[in-house]
Formats: C-alpha cells, sequence, structure tokens
C-alpha cells in the first residue's frame, strides 16, 4: 500500500501532537486538536494547556486553511488562571488546516504551538 508524501506528513505530525509531555518551565503551552480527520461541515475542538505564570494575558486561537480563517480568544488572570482552555470552531468547510495557540503575555508574544487538523468533504460533497 503506498501513501502519498501529503499523508505520511499529516499523520507524522497527528503522532507527534498526540505525544505526551508535561508541562514545565520551558514549556508554556500545551495543545490537543480533534478530532484530527473529519468530514465537513466540521466541529473541530482544541484543547490547550496553559502553564501557570504571572506574565499570561490573553491566549488566542486560530483555525486557517487556504481558504478559510476563524480565530477566537480568552484573556487570562496571570498565575490565578485555570490550566486548561477549551475553544470550539464550528461549521468548518473541507480544508487542511494549520491550528495555532498564541500565548501573549505583559511584554509579547511568550509562547506558540501549531497542529494540523484535516476537514475532508461529506459523501456527495465535491
Amino acid at each position: 500500500m503506498r501513501i502519498s508524501r501529503h499523508a505520511a506528513v499529516f499523520f507524522g505530525l497527528f503522532a507527534f501532537s498526540l505525544a505526551p509531555s508535561a508541562l514545565n518551565g520551558g514549556e508554556a503551552l500545551r495543545m490537543q486538536v480533534s478530532p484530527a480527520i473529519q468530514r465537513a461541515p466540521a466541529l473541530l475542538t482544541v484543547r490547550v494547556m496553559v502553564e501557570s505564570s504571572s506574565e499570561n494575558r490573553l491566549l488566542q486561537v486560530v483555525a486557517e486553511s487556504p481558504t478559510f480563517y476563524r480565530s477566537s480568544e480568552v484573556e487570562i488572570d496571570g498565575a490565578n488562571a485555570s490550566p486548561l482552555k477549551v475553544f470550539q470552531f464550528r461549521g468548518l468547510p473541507t480544508g487542511l488546516y494549520e491550528v495555532t495557540g498564541v500565548l501573549v503575555g505583559a511584554q509579547g508574544r511568550r509562547a506558540t504551538i501549531s497542529r494540523v487538523a484535516e476537514v475532508v468533504p461529506s459523501p456527495g460533497e465535491r
């Protein structure tokens, strides 16, 4: 069975995104996007773990394909904030999406993380 280079890269990134890791002083963000592949119109759930820090001010998450863009953001109350933030993007059309989380602190951007998700056509859709 042959798989395309595109599919191999996608599944490699997907497997890497599932690798367990603990938040520590060197990792300000961890993100999980699910499901990794689904049919249009899609509901994409993004879970972001944010390391506790008095510097944290804002978390922005963007879902972007070549033909579609959606973003959401939430203010963070420094070290007092809950570490888990959940975002949902509804009605996403067909496309390969880069989902990016950006943590902003008092002095600007603190951390960035990206994952990939794919929305495939529904049966009968072109």
